[in-house]
C-alpha cells in the first residue's frame, strides 16, 4: 500500500487548488448556497471542459480519462477544501460509480459518456424517510409493467435530486426483504409521475431533495434482483471518496485557525503563544494527519480493488468524520466571539462537517460495520 503521491499527482493537485481558489472563494460559496439550484452550469461546464473532472475515474471506453480512486480522492479533497458548490459527488461519485458497478456493457456505453462530459447531471436515490443508509431501509417497490418497471414510493435526502437529469434508483420487488429482490433502475429527471422537492437543510452548500414516485416508468439497470452486491460496493467506494473530501475541509479549517491565532493579539501577545491555544492547534494537527492517512489508505484500497475495502472504507469514514467535526469545533472556539457569527466563514465548513458526518452513515454506524466486516 502506497502512502505518498507521485509528482504527477502533486502537480494535478496544484492545478486543482489554483482553479478552486479562483472559482470557489467564500463569497461565491455564499452566493450559490442561497440559490435553490445550489450550483451554476457555467462553472460546471468550465470545470469539465478545461479539467475534465467528471471523467476522472470513468474508463476511457466510456468517454472518461481512465484514472482511479486515488486521483478521484485528490479531486474531492481539493473540492472539500474549497467547499465547491457543484453536483460532483452526486453525479460522479454516486451515480457514475453505481452504473459502473451494476450496469450492462450497453448501459454503460449509453449512460456514462454524458456524465463524463458533464452534460448529464445524475444522482443515486436510495435513502428514504426512515433515514437508513443500508439496504434494510429500502421500501420503494418496483412492479413489472409491460416491457419495463413501475416505481412507487419516496426517496429522501437525495443529493441534487431536485436538479438531476438522470436518477439511479434502488428499489425492491414486491414482497422481498433485506438484500433479496433489490434492483437498480434509471429514471429521467422529468419523468411523468415524479415529484421533486428541495429540502431545507443546515448545510446549504450541498443541496438535497425529496422525490415522490407515483407509477413512474423506469429502466432496469443491470440484473433484476441482483443489486445488493453492486450497491454495497458503490457505498464503500463512496465512503472512501467522502473521507477524502472531509480531510480537505478539515485541513482548510485547521489552517484558518492557526492563521487567526497568529494574527489575534490579546493582553499584548499573540494568542498563538497561549498554552491552551497551542494544545488545540496540536490536537487539530494530529487529528487531521491521522484522518489523511485513513482517507488515502481507503482511496488506494478502492483503486486496487482490495478485498478489505468494506472494512477500510468504514474505518476511514468514521475517523475522518470525527476529525472534521472536532477540527470545526476547535476552529470556531479559537476564533472566539467572531467565530459564532454569520460574517465569519468558519460556520460554512462547520455545517459541511456536520452534514458529511451524517452522510452515508455516522461514525458509530461505521464502527459497527467495521467490527462486523473484520469478524467475517
Amino acid at each position: 500500500m502506497k502512502f505518498c503521491f507521485t509528482d504527477e499527482q502533486e502537480q494535478f493537485r496544484t492545478v486543482l487548488r489554483r482553479f478552486f481558489v479562483e472559482k470557489s472563494p467564500a463569497t461565491e460559496v455564499r452566493r450559490l448556497m442561497a440559490t435553490d439550484t445550489g450550483w451554476e452550469r457555467a462553472t460546471w461546464k468550465q470545470l469539465n471542459k478545461e479539467l475534465g473532472l467528471s471523467a476522472v475515474h470513468i474508463p476511457e471506453t466510456y468517454g472518461g480519462q481512465g484514472f482511479g480512486f486515488v486521483e478521484l480522492g485528490i479531486v474531492l479533497e481539493e473540492m472539500g477544501r474549497a467547499l465547491l458548490c457543484a453536483p460532483y459527488f452526486s453525479s460522479v461519485v454516486l451515480a457514475a460509480t453505481a452504473i459502473l458497478n451494476a450496469g450492462t456493457e450497453q448501459q454503460k456505453q449509453a449512460r456514462l459518456p454524458g456524465i463524463a462530459a458533464g452534460d448529464t447531471i445524475a444522482t443515486l436515490a436510495f435513502t428514504e424517510d426512515n433515514g437508513a443508509w443500508d439496504s434494510a431501509g429500502i421500501e420503494m417497490v418496483a412492479t413489472p409493467a409491460g416491457g419495463g418497471y413501475r416505481l412507487d414510493g419516496v426517496k429522501s435526502f437525495v443529493l441534487d435530486g431536485h436538479t438531476a437529469d438522470l436518477i439511479v434508483v434502488l428499489a425492491r420487488q414486491p414482497g422481498s426483504s433485506g438484500d433479496d429482490g433489490l434492483s437498480l433502475f434509471t429514471v429521467a429527471g422529468d419523468a411523468p409521475g415524479l415529484a421533486r422537492q428541495l429540502l431545507k437543510t443546515a448545510d446549504m452548500t450541498r443541496k438535497q431533495g425529496r422525490l415522490k414516485f407515483q407509477s413512474v416508468q423506469a429502466e432496469l439497470l443491470g440484473e433484476a434482483g441482483g443489486a445488493a452486491a453492486p450497491f454495497a460496493r458503490t457505498l464503500d467506494q463512496a465512503a472512501a471518496c467522502l473521507a477524502n473530501e472531509m480531510v480537505g475541509g478539515a485541513e482548510k479549517l485547521r489552517e484558518s485557525a492557526v492563521d487567526y491565532a497568529k494574527m489575534r493579539v490579546q493582553f499584548g501577545r499573540s494568542i498563538a503563544s497561549f498554552q491552551a491555544i497551542k494544545h488545540k492547534c496540536a490536537d487539530m494537527l494530529v487529528d487531521v494527519e491521522l484522518a489523511k492517512s485513513a482517507a488515502y489508505y481507503a482511496a488506494e484500497a478502492a483503486a486496487a480493488n482490495d478485498p478489505d475495502l468494506p472494512a477500510i472504507a468504514s474505518l476511514a469514514k468514521a475517523c475522518t468524520a470525527d476529525a472534521y467535526m472536532q477540527t470545526a469545533i476547535h476552529t470556531i472556539q479559537i476564533h472566539g466571539g467572531i467565530g459564532f457569527t454569520w460574517d465569519n466563514d468558519s460556520h460554512l465548513w462547520f455545517k459541511r462537517a456536520k452534514s458529511s458526518e451524517v452522510l452515508l452513515g455516522g461514525p458509530h454506524y461505521h464502527r459497527e460495520l467495521l467490527m462486523r466486516r473484520w469478524n467475517v
